[in-house]
């Protein structure tokens, strides 16, 4: 995929939609590309998550493990998809165990490089702290739009 194709792809993501052309490149330029053959897994559930993945082409499934032990799929995902964004910002251990369904093109963003991009576009850094703010607030509305539930 190209360059260009990348920088596409990531303004339509949430978490970096409505950043300038030049920030999506330091990004897009900055990330690796990988192909993750089926059947193969690209992260366990319980690991430590360092960097966040987007799929550019193919399947993903997204298990964890249940009750008994075993791994339960619980969705599949695909081109387009952002996985484990809260690593970009933050330690966190993988919610969940992702192995490919079918051969499929990832581009995998560290948190190093996210980092870089807020600290050369402050910008950048204001609308995801906007961001994060904003979900924050819809989920505690959601909450409390379920308090009824529990009383």
């Amino acid at each position: 995929m190209a360059l260009n194709d990348d920088i596409r792809l990531l303004s339509q993501l949430p978490l970096f939609n409505g950043m300038s052309e030049d920030q999506l490149r330091l990004v897009a330029f900055g990330a690796d590309r990988r192909v993750i053959s089926a059947g193969q897994m690209l992260f366990r559930e319980g690991s430590p998550a360092e960097s966040a993945y987007v799929i550019l082409s193919g399947e993903m499934e997204l298990s964890r493990t249940g009750r008994d032990g075993q791994l339960e799929v619980q969705s599949t995902v695909g081109p387009g998809t952002l996985l484990s964004e809260l690593a970009l910002v933050t330690l966190v251990e993988r919610k969940f165990t992702a192995v490919a369904k079918d051969d499929t093109s990832i581009i995998r963003i560290t948190r190093a490089l996210f980092h870089r991009l807020i600290e050369e576009y402050p910008d950048a850094a204001r609308l995801i702290e906007n961001r994060i703010r904003d979900n924050i607030a819809e989920l505690a509305a959601r909450a409390a739009a379920e308090l009824h539930r529990f009383a």
